[in-house]
C-alpha cells in the first residue's frame, strides 16, 4: 500500500485539563500517514483519483480549531476516525503532539495507528 502524508500540520485549539488551558488556544502538531493506492491517480494524472492532502488538511484545520477536548488521546481518536470515514483511506498512522506541554521537552503526545475497520469501533 502507498502512503500519502502530511507533516507538522500546526493547528490552534482548546486542549487540556487545566483551567488556563480551557481559556486559551494552544498549538497541536499533526503528522499523518494515510494508506491508499496511488496508482489510479498516477495513471490518470487527475486529482479526482487522488487522496487530496490539501482537502484533508483543510478539513482537519476546521475540525481541530473548533474542538475543545480535554485529552490528546480523545482528539487523536476523533481525527483518525474522521480521516478514515471521510477520506476512505485503508489505514492511518497519526502523531499528535502538544509542543511545550512539559517543561524541558520539545513535544509530548500520542502516536496511534488505525485500520479502516476501526473507524466504526467505540
Amino acid at each position: 500500500m502507498d502512503i500519502v502524508y502530511i507533516r507538522e500540520l500546526e493547528i490552534k485549539t482548546i486542549i487540556g485539563i487545566f483551567d488556563w488551558e480551557r481559556e486559551q488556544k494552544q498549538v497541536v502538531s499533526l503528522d499523518l500517514e494515510m494508506a491508499t493506492d496511488i496508482r489510479p491517480a498516477a495513471s490518470t494524472d487527475s486529482i479526482k483519483q487522488a487522496l487530496d492532502y490539501k482537502a484533508v488538511a483543510k478539513r482537519l484545520i476546521d475540525f481541530v480549531e473548533s474542538s475543545e477536548f480535554f485529552l490528546v488521546e480523545t482528539l487523536a481518536e476523533k481525527i483518525a476516525s474522521l480521516v478514515l470515514d471521510e477520506f476512505h483511506v485503508s489505514h492511518i498512522k497519526l502523531r499528535l503532539g502538544k509542543p511545550g506541554a512539559v517543561t524541558g521537552s520539545k513535544d509530548v503526545g500520542v502516536i496511534i495507528e488505525r485500520p479502516a475497520s476501526a473507524a466504526n469501533q467505540p
